[in-house]
């Protein structure tokens, strides 16, 4: 049985992304900020037949993570989803969001890869996927720190992939389009009255090309190949799954 440490799997892309590694026979460690979050997810794997365990962490504290990884005797899989949004341009962003996005965002990643490689070249290797967007490739309109946060998360993928070639660790990062999760209804919820609501999920939906949003579900399912032995042969790699934004643009 492998362990999969999966960061932000309280909900959402992670939450997905830590049931398909149990499925797959994984040990899921799930490191959240919100204990409570993550014990719900641990819970529905456990329901489903799987193995999970929690540690709360604070993926932008670097003492948080060291002792969460302290506690981890091995790594086999990492899959670094812990992130948070900010929307405005370069004017509209102040110093304070740059530093919170950056503390979660980038250092986050650095947190996990710098503790969790040395447990995975002990190991004789692993597997890497780093979430990063389609914001890593495309100017997206008023995300100017979202952007530099995962274009960090694309650019540390590659250095990661080259370095540790030749120690058996493959590292790859996806970049997803717009993705329906609970952030989705919470924005909608949180800034237009309710009989505005199904208009602007349309809006939001059409924004992609195929006519929808992604869901959680098909982000794990390709983070779940990219970390299986079915993909042995790929590392340094950046998977577009978008609805066809990247295609049209």
């Amino acid at each position: 049985m492998k362990t999969a440490v999966i960061t932000g799997a309280g909900s959402g892309i992670g939450q997905a992304v830590a049931r398909h590694q149990a499925k797959e026979g994984n040990h899921v460690v799930i490191l959240d900020y919100s204990e409570e979050a993550a014990e719900l997810t641990a819970e529905q794997i456990k329901s489903e037949g799987g193995s999970a365990a929690v540690i709360k962490c604070d993926v932008s504290d670097t003492e948080s993570v060291k002792a969460a990884f302290e506690q981890i005797e091995t790594v086999d899989i990492l899959v670094n989803n812990a992130g948070i949004a900010a929307v405005g341009n370069v004017e509209v962003c102040t110093p304070e969001e740059m530093d919170r996005i950056y503390s979660v965002n980038v250092k986050g990643v650095y947190h996990c890869l710098h503790y969790a490689i040395p447990k995975m070249v002990a190991n004789g290797g692993g597997a890497i996927v780093n979430l990063a967007s389609i914001a890593s490739k495309v100017g997206i309109q008023d995300r100017f720190a979202y952007s530099m946060s995962k274009g960090a998360a694309h650019t540390m993928t590659l250095s990661i992939a080259r370095d540790y070639i030749d120690k058996g660790i493959r590292c790859n990062s996806v970049c997803p389009g717009r993705v329906h999760t609970p952030f989705v209804d919470g924005f909608l919820e949180k800034n237009y009255p309710e009989e505005e609501r199904a208009a602007m999920f349309a809006k939001l939906s059409e924004y992609q090309p195929i006519g929808r949003m992604g869901t959680p579900d098909e982000i794990a399912e390709l983070i779940g190949f990219l970390c299986s032995d079915k993909a042995a042969f790929i590392t340094g790699s950046a998977y577009d799954i978008d609805g066809g934004v990247t295609l049209l643009r």
